[in-house]
């Protein structure tokens, strides 16, 4: 069995973290200056490496320029529940 970091849900996270980067056309070390860590935190949370706490996610919600209330607006519309752990509740 795959790890949990590794599950559909994580992976979605990381995905929209990931374009909303590039969509401003920030490069990690970008964000990472603007969160004062280095370019590996980014590198990791990006690539399934490591996961976010919910302060952490705000810290970088914030450095992308996002609100929390329209990530997680994105992150529900994109959400397939077909691809849910059973474990995830909605």
């Amino acid at each position: 069995m795959a790890h949990p970091i590794h599950s559909y849900p994580y992976n979605l996270l990381a995905e929209l973290l990931t374009a909303r980067r590039k969509e401003l056309g920030l490069l990690q070390i970008d964000v990472a200056e603007r969160l004062n860590k280095p370019q590996s935190f980014v590198s990791k949370y990006e690539n399934i490496g490591r996961r976010l706490d919910v302060i952490e996610l705000i810290a970088v919600l914030n450095a992308l320029e996002m609100s929390p209330y329209d990530f997680f607006d994105l992150f529900l519309s994109k959400l397939d529940k077909n691809k849910l752990p059973s474990d995830f509740m909605i």
